[in-house]
């Protein structure tokens, strides 16, 4: 498993694709739970908060998370609400290394989505949750921050 750039005109194909919805009939629950494992493991090798699928080559709504110390592996998302402020925050994103900008998220929202046995569910979120599902929900639905971002620039080199 690789992460997938904007660099290359075959990733970034797949990272402008709206994904299809997630079948779990196509996968065990072992297959299920090392492709969760395997997302990520890539999102922490590549330092990241969120991974969506087709971030790592896979053409179905799924992504995975992290902040706060809890870990989210979220299927077939939708938001149903924005909540709160408009807020304009800086946003990376890893298929898009080396450049940063600000972006519009809403300060809440409510996600609907299934969990990795497929069952549904529905979560608020606030906060840097919030932004890190709007943003990897984009991904899914092919959409890049870069798209709707100002403000873009260079980050400097480590």
């Amino acid at each position: 498993m690789k992460l997938f750039t904007i660099h290359n005109p075959t990733e970034e194909k797949l990272l402008r694709t709206k994904l299809a919805p997630f079948d779990f009939t196509k996968y065990s629950k072992k297959e299920l739970d090392n492709l969760v494992l395997q997302m990520r493991k890539l999102m922490h090798a590549e330092q990241g908060v969120g991974l969506a699928a087709n971030q790592a080559g896979f053409d179905t709504q799924f992504f995975v998370a992290t902040t706060d110390g809890k870990f989210y592996a979220i299927f077939n998302p939708v938001i149903e609400d924005y909540l709160g402020e408009k807020l304009s925050l800086n946003e990376g994103c890893l298929s898009v290394p080396g450049k940063s900008g600000e972006i519009i998220r809403s300060e809440k929202i409510v996600l609907s989505f299934q969990d990795k046995t497929g069952k549904k569910r529905k979560i608020k979120a606030w906060g840097l949750l919030a932004q890190i599902f709007q943003h990897e929900t984009d991904h899914l639905n092919g959409k890049l921050y870069i798209d709707n971002a100002t403000n873009i620039f260079d980050l400097p080199h480590e």
